[in-house]
C-alpha cells in the first residue's frame, strides 16, 4: 500500500511539473506570437506607403499630407536627437544620484531621496508637459538659451533665436522622465557589489572616491549600460510630454533651440485627423520605423553588454 501511495504521489508530482512546464511554454509562445502579429500588422498597414513612396520615404524630410508626400527622415532625426540630449543630461545625474544614495548618504536621507526620485516615475507625462509649457519653456526662452547663445554661440547647437519651445525643451523633459528609471537600476546594481571589494580597495590605500571608482563603478559598467538603454527605450517612445514642448515642426537642424518633431508625436498629432488611406498608412509606417529603431537599440545594447562581460577591462 505504501508503495502504491508513493507511486501515486510521484505521478502527481510529475504531472504537476509537466503541466507547469507546458504552461510556461504556452505563455512564452504567446508573447512571441503577439510580437510577431504586431510586426505583421504594421508591415501590412505600411505597404501602401512603401509602394507609393519607395526609398524616398526614408530619405526625404518632406511631410505634406495635402500633396501626399511623406518622408520620415525629419521625425527620425527629432526622435534620436531628443533622446540623445536626454541621455547626455540624465545619465551623469542618475549615476551620481545612485552612487550618492548607496555610498554616501545616511540611510534615512537615502530612503527619503530615493522615495522622491521614484515618485518622479509616477507623475503622468501630461503633467510634465504642462510644467514644460508654463515653467520650463519661459525659463529657457528668457534665461537659459540667451546665456547659452552668448557663451557657446560659436557651436552650431546653440545658435538661432531663443524660442523656449524646441529640441532643448524636449530633451530636458525626457531627461527628467528617464532619470528615475536609470537611477533605480543603477542603485540596485551598486548595492549588489560585495562589501569585500570595497574593503579590499580601502585596505590597499584607496581614498573613498577611488574605492567607488574602482570597486563600484568599474564593476558595474555593463549594468549601467543596461540601465541607460532602458532609459533610452523610454525616451524613444515617449509621446505626450514631448509633443507639448518640442514645437512639432518637421525640421532638421543642429540647433537645439529650433522646434522639431518626433515619430511618436507626429502619430499622436495626426492619427485622429488622418482621413486618407495613404496618410494612415504613412503613420503606420512611422510606427514601424520607430519599432525597428527601438529593436535595433535594444539589440545593440545587449551585444555591447555581452562584449563587456566577455572581455572586461583590466
Amino acid at each position: 500500500m505504501r508503495n502504491k501511495k508513493t507511486a501515486r504521489q510521484n505521478n502527481l508530482l510529475h504531472f504537476n511539473d509537466t503541466l507547469f512546464q507546458w504552461s510556461l511554454r504556452i505563455l512564452g509562445i504567446g508573447v512571441i506570437s503577439v510580437l510577431a502579429l504586431l510586426i505583421f500588422q504594421l508591415i501590412l498597414l505600411s505597404l501602401p506607403t512603401f509602394k507609393a513612396m519607395g526609398w524616398t520615404f526614408f530619405t526625404s524630410h518632406d511631410w505634406d499630407p495635402v500633396k501626399e508626400n511623406y518622408g520620415v527622415l525629419s521625425f527620425a532625426y527629432g526622435t534620436v536627437m531628443s533622446s540623445m540630449v536626454a541621455l547626455i543630461i540624465a545619465c551623469p545625474i542618475s549615476i551620481a544620484t545612485a552612487l550618492f544614495l548607496v555610498e554616501v548618504a545616511p540611510k534615512k536621507i537615502a530612503a527619503l531621496i530615493g522615495f522622491l526620485v521614484e515618485m518622479l516615475a509616477a507623475i503622468p507625462s501630461v503633467i510634465y508637459g504642462l510644467w514644460g509649457i508654463f515653467v520650463l519653456a519661459p525659463l529657457l526662452r528668457n534665461t537659459v538659451e540667451p546665456f547659452l547663445a552668448k557663451h557657446l554661440g560659436a557651436l552650431p547647437f546653440f545658435q538661432g533665436p531663443p524660442y523656449g519651445i524646441g529640441m532643448l525643451a524636449g530633451g530636458i523633459i525626457l531627461a527628467i522622465m528617464i532619470t528615475p528609471t536609470i537611477t533605480a537600476i543603477c542603485k540596485e546594481i551598486f548595492s549588489k557589489i560585495p562589501l569585500q571589494e570595497r574593503e579590499a580597495a580601502l585596505a590597499l590605500g584607496s581614498t573613498r572616491w577611488e574605492m567607488m571608482r574602482i570597486a563600484v563603478l568599474r564593476s558595474s559598467v555593463s549594468g549601467m549600460i543596461g540601465a541607460t538603454i532602458l532609459g533610452l527605450g523610454r525616451a524613444l517612445g515617449e509621446t505626450m510630454a514631448v509633443t507639448m514642448v518640442i514645437g512639432n515642426r518637421a525640421n532638421i537642424s543642429l540647433s537645439l533651440f529650433e522646434p522639431a518633431q518626433t515619430m511618436a508625436s507626429v502619430i499622436a498629432n495626426e492619427y485622429s485627423e488622418a482621413t486618407g488611406d495613404l496618410h494612415l498608412s504613412a503613420l503606420a509606417a512611422i510606427g514601424l520605423v520607430l519599432f525597428v529603431i527601438s529593436l535595433l537599440t535594444s539589440s545593440l545594447a545587449r551585444a555591447l553588454v555581452w562584449r563587456i562581460e566577455r572581455h572586461p577591462r583590466s
